[in-house]
């Protein structure tokens, strides 16, 4: 199967979807207007409430909603073959994903920037917010550790990694006093911009020396260590103010993102390689190594970002919306990062299914599982030896793709020598992707946390009181980290997946409320019908893991508090999703049967004088 028109169909799509379906959410059901005061300029302050270029604001949403489920979730998916995971991909990223990410981030911003859940028990009500901050904060802490064990399965034992990516720090907190404190209240961007792409990749080359120096050992961390560096990375990222390490870091990785998607797409148009997978295995009935259960429902949780993601919901309703320097960016920040997040799905597909079933398998999974699969494997010690790691049996999906990029990037004119350089910045290109994520999931978390303890202790709601962020942050990262200390890519990504879906179905409930609120019933199908569809095969993709995979560890050695942890979050998940449905079916029959629309719904008026005096029209 030639990839040619693929690439090319995906990309009339995209282009076609943004041009009339996202105008036409923006124009009818929305109806943005510049007119509206957002709350970057109402409640600007220096530290989370910062107007932002629309560019760079661009940057930093892409590279905080685009962590590991475009570039694992297809990877993993390939085990049922190339056909479902990219139909997925396309049609669920245009009729869902991306209109969850636009309207939440407008309904963010008409409610002063906050939170989904806060956002939920306006709309909803008190029931649903507090339901809601609940699921959020623990689906989120499940989400965080399933992106951060691909890091730690893609970083264990890889000096040239660890080098490249620890470089990413100093270079963005240089890039964040140059860009926001060096030019008298102007944002700066072209120098360190420049500054930033050029020491990211003198990091990549100078990583390959350090790598084979006397000194490689030193940054040669098994996944535990890296697991405790992760950790300390998402603490210091959480409390430092967004402008110095979070957004010019994000900035510099969409460079890094966009410009390898670029080139991917140049590759797969160029090298056109043939996919080698069939578009439907023997796997799709169940079986599979890597994917314990049948297509339907566990191909819609395996790929999550890339189609849909909950967490995508989180960011949208927490740094981005108080960054947002006017009302229409959000077309191109919400609807716009998304569908390049698609892109990067539907590119991951095809560089794991361009390599042979054999090798692809045999990354994926244990070599004794290997052994039973009956494969054998064609190019892996080809692989192995030239980027100078054994490739076999290191599961997750992160150094599959890495393999399957790189063997495109070396098809290019002139690059057949560089499958190593290509293979660590490939890796590099993936831990960017996820530690953005991380850094600002981990913030989020940190402000629905502070929420929740602001109901019990006033102070704590402040975002801006140390001790607040200091503790928020702590047990954030704790409960992340121990999850991800504890658990492995075959236990913690289904729960991840289903839990992201299960975030993403509250999310669409919650925007069809405020659509219905805000008088526009008539368009509120268009999240309604995604949350059905979304709601139905998530939960019945929880209720199978519960039965299945996590229930039964219980009984593995040294394994039942795992088993039972994460059937008990299973169960929260699912039972907070049910609630917050029961209560949102009971707004919207209210108010379509002429009840009173709750105060503050679909946000107050900020508006300049003189001008709109509802936040409807």
């Amino acid at each position: 199967m030639n990839t040619f028109p693929i690439m090319l169909g995906a990309l009339c799509i995209y282009a076609l979807a943004y041009r009339y379906y996202s105008a036409f959410i923006a124009a009818k059901a929305l109806v943005l207007d510049d007119r509206r005061i957002t709350p970057a300029h109402t409640y600007e302050d220096g530290h989370n409430y910062v107007p932002s270029p629309k560019w760079v604001l661009f940057g930093h949403h892409f590279a905080a909603i685009a962590g590991a489920g475009p570039l694992v979730g297809p990877t993993l998916a390939a085990q049922f073959g190339f056909a479902p995971g990219f139909l997925w991909i396309l049609i669920g990223a245009v009729f869902a994903g991306c209109v969850q990410d636009f309207t939440v981030l407008v309904a963010s911003v008409r409610h002063k920037g906050r939170s989904l859940a806060d956002i939920a028990r306006t709309e909803i009500g008190p029931f649903a917010g507090l339901v809601a901050m609940i699921a959020v904060l623990f689906i989120l802490l499940v989400t965080l550790a399933g992106l951060g064990t691909v890091v730690v399965n893609a970083l264990a034992n890889s000096p040239w990694g660890v080098f490249t990516i620890g470089w990413t720090i100093p270079i963005a907190l240089i890039m964040g006093v140059w860009m926001f404190k060096s030019g008298h209240g102007e944002v700066k961007i072209t120098g360190p911009s420049i500054f930033g792409v050029v020491c990211l990749l003198a990091a990549v080359i100078f990583g390959h020396t350090f790598a084979e120096s006397s000194y490689a050992h030193a940054l040669s961390f098994n996944a535990h260590q890296i697991t405790l560096l992760m950790v300390a990375y998402g603490f210091i990222a959480s409390v430092l103010p967004v402008w110095l390490l979070l957004e010019p870091r994000d900035y510099l990785s969409t460079y890094v993102k966009l410009g390898t998607i670029a080139v991917l797409i140049i590759g797969v148009f160029v090298v056109h390689p043939d996919i080698q997978f069939p578009a439907f295995t023997a796997f799709v009935h169940g079986g599979g190594p890597i994917i314990k259960g049948k297509l339907f429902p566990f191909l819609f949780v395996t790929i999550a970002c890339g189609a849909i993601s909950g967490f995508h919901s989180l960011v949208s309703s927490g740094t981005t919306p108080k960054m947002l320097d006017k009302e229409t960016d959000a077309r191109f920040i919400g609807y716009g990062a998304m569908l390049c997040e698609s892109l990067v799905g539907v590119l991951a597909l095809i560089a794991a299914c361009s390599l042979s079933q054999g090798d692809y398998f045999a990354i994926n999974t244990p070599p004794a599982v290997f052994a039973k699969l009956g494969l054998h494997t064609v190019n892996l010690g080809e692989f192995s030896k030239e980027v100078g790691e054994n490739l076999a049996g290191r599961t997750g999906g992160a150094v599959s793709l890495a393999i399957g990029m790189a063997q495109i990037f070396r098809g290019l004119p002139g690059m057949a020598k560089l499958m190593g350089y290509w293979y660590h910045y490939a890796i590099m290109f993936e831990a960017l992707f996820i530690l953005t994520t991380v850094d600002t999931g981990t913030r989020v978390a940190r402000y629905v946390l502070q929420e929740l303890l602001g109901k019990v202790y006033k102070p704590f709601a402040n975002n801006a009181w140390l001790p607040s962020n200091l503790i928020a942050t702590t047990v954030v990262v704790a409960g992340w980290g121990y999850l991800i200390w504890t658990n492995n890519i075959t236990t913690i990504w289904p729960l991840f997946g289903t839990g992201n879906q299960l975030l993403a179905t509250i999310a669409l409930a919650v925007v069809t409320t405020f659509l219905i609120n805000m008088g526009k019933a008539k368009y509120a199908w268009l999240s309604f019908i995604p949350m059905v569809f979304v709601g139905i095969t998530t939960i019945s993709a929880g209720v199978l893991s519960i039965q299945t995979n996590f229930w039964p560890m219980r009984l593995q050695p040294g394994k039942y508090f795992v088993g039972v942890l994460d059937t008990s979050l299973m169960v929260i998940f699912i039972t907070g999703v049910v609630l917050v449905l029961i209560d949102a079916i009971r707004r919207w029959i209210s108010v379509l049967n002429g009840g009173p629309v709750p105060e503050e719904a679909f946000g107050p008026p900020e508006t300049k004088e003189g001008q709109i005096k509802m936040g409807c029209c």
